[in-house]
This record gives C-alpha cells, structure tokens and sequence, in this order.
C-alpha cells in the first residue's frame, strides 16, 4: 500500500482541441474531493524548451495526482475523468511512479511521501518546481535558456518538459533520466547547470521550490519514448 504519483501529458492536434484542452486546465474535471485516494493534484501547462521555458507549447497538456495506494491511482488512470483528457488527443504519456525523496513545498505543503529506495540501475524520474519572486523574474530567465539548451543532446536523458501552473512565475520541469548516475553527473558536472544552482543561492529568486526524485515503475502511451 503505497503512494503512488501519477504524471500524464497529452498533446492535440488542430486550434479546437488545443483551446479546449487550455480551457479545461481552467476548469479540470478532476476535484480532490471526488475522487477516492486523491490527496494532490495540478493541471499542467507545458514550455516548448526542455526545461524551464519562457515559450509555452500550447498543443501539450498534464497534470500530476497523487494517490494514498497504486490501486486508486489505477482506477483513476482507467476512468470517465481520464478519457476527457484522452478524447481527441493525438499522443499521450502516463507514467506510475513511487517516491525516492521529495523536499521542499509546492503551495505551501510537499505531496510527495517516500515509499521507495534510489536502485542505480533503474531508470529515475525528477520534478524540479519553483515559484519565482516576481522582482527577480527577469534575472531569473536571462539564466534559464543556457541550462535548458545544455540538455540537448544528452544520450541518457530520455525525456524532459517543462510544464507550470502560471505563465513566468510558476514554472517546474519534468525529467527522465537512464539512471540515477547519468542524472547526478548531468546536474554536478555540466558547467551550465552548477552556474544555475549558484545564482539560485546567491540571488534566492524562488519564494518556493521542490526537487523530487521518483522511481518510475511503469508508462502507459507514446509520447515519452519507451524507457522501461
């Protein structure tokens, strides 16, 4: 009986299904009071970058739930609420996923309950979300594009989004990684990524932030290739 975290992206085709996919980020069909074992949830808006991305990717939607046991967040990923999000998208992802660590808050409390070990050679997920102090917001994304870019091209990271609840302030990325080593040599020994983790301590340009790891257990859909 675990806490199990479920992150789904969806991605439409054509300005009807977009807007109305925008639309119901507005107004989700989900409501953490409905639906048996949903202790979190957060519509999702996605960047065009691989990261924090001042670009928004109006064709690609997600949200993140959270579930007190795998079996609830089963029955959520197979119901009436989940096939709104489905219906007419062209791709999607959904990944299962158990928590290794989670710190810091995201609005105001940190959903996510360790319920699982780091394995080195199993594949890891991370979110990384913060709330960015609006007086620093331009400081803040005169950095972003150089970390994001940096991701290009690296053979073990398998997936990465950004995704956010508001436009510039509220931003968070959602990464796949090989393995928990191929993520902690990208993040300790790319020159670009050390620089953004140096600013963020020098100018503290977050309000509120989160890093969680995740050990992805199993993925439904083709939008994220296959990593298990």
């Amino acid at each position: 009986m675990h806490q199990t975290t479920v992150i789904s992206f969806f991605k439409y085709k054509g300005f009807k299904n977009c807007w109305q996919a925008l639309a119901r980020m507005g107004r989700p069909p989900i409501s953490v009071k409905k639906i048996e074992g949903l202790t979190f949830f957060k519509p999702l808006g996605t960047g065009s970058g691989n990261g924090f991305s001042i670009k928004p990717d109006f064709s690609t939607y997600g949200f993140v739930t959270v579930f007190d046991t795998e079996q609830q967040a089963e029955i959520f990923v197979k119901s009436a609420d989940m096939q709104q999000y489905k219906n007419k998208a062209v791709d999607f992802s959904v990944v299962f996923m158990k928590t290794i660590k989670s710190h810091g808050e995201w609005s105001n409390q940190n959903p996510f309950k360790s319920s699982t070990t780091m394995a080195k050679n199993k594949p890891l997920a991370v979110i990384t979300r913060a709330t960015i102090k609006p007086k620093l917001a331009h400081k803040f994304w005169k950095y972003v594009p150089s970390v994001s870019k940096s991701m290009e091209g690296y053979k073990e990271l398998v997936f990465s989004k950004g995704i956010g609840e508001f436009p510039l302030l509220m931003q968070a990325t959602f990464s796949v990684w090989s393995s928990a080593e191929a993520m902690m040599n990208y993040a300790y020994q790319n020159p670009k990524h050390a620089e953004m983790v140096k600013k963020t301590r020098e100018l503290q340009w977050y309000s509120e932030e989160l890093f969680a790891r995740f050990e992805p257990y199993k993925a439904e859909g083709n939008l994220i290739p296959d990593f298990l």
